[in-house]
């Protein structure tokens, strides 16, 4: 099992929420997050003010999703045909190994709790 943090701009949310849905994967955890990357924050013609310390942070959201093995390539694609803009700031997709995962309501354990809902 693994886990897939994808920081995306707010904008690609929705074509990859839609896309994972269609293609049986439904569940997902959003939060909306500030974050900077290489760039310190700052976007095409912009410089750090004379002492600023601190960088400036970017609205993003973070996606995250535990999935089996054989499908984190068919996430990770999805976010990055539907978040790449080609500029900087489009953000970043991690992906995690995940050594156990249980349903709370049954007690379930495994890979078996991750099925998708394929269409």
């Amino acid at each position: 099992m693994k886990k897939v943090e994808a920081f995306i701009r707010h904008e690609a949310f929705e074509p990859i929420r839609t896309e994972l849905a269609g293609l049986g994967f439904p569940s997902l955890s959003v939060t909306e997050v500030k974050g900077s990357g290489r760039h310190r924050g700052l976007g095409p013609g912009e410089t750090a003010g004379a002492g600023e310390r601190s960088p400036n942070l970017r609205p993003k959201l973070k996606l995250e999703c535990v999935v089996s093995d054989a499908d984190v390539q068919l996430i990770v694609d999805t976010v990055l045909k539907h978040g790449r803009t080609g500029s900087i700031g489009d953000g970043k997709v991690f992906v995690l190994p995940v050594e156990q995962a249980y349903r709370v309501r049954t007690g379930e354990r495994g890979e078996d709790i991750l099925q998708a809902h394929r269409v």
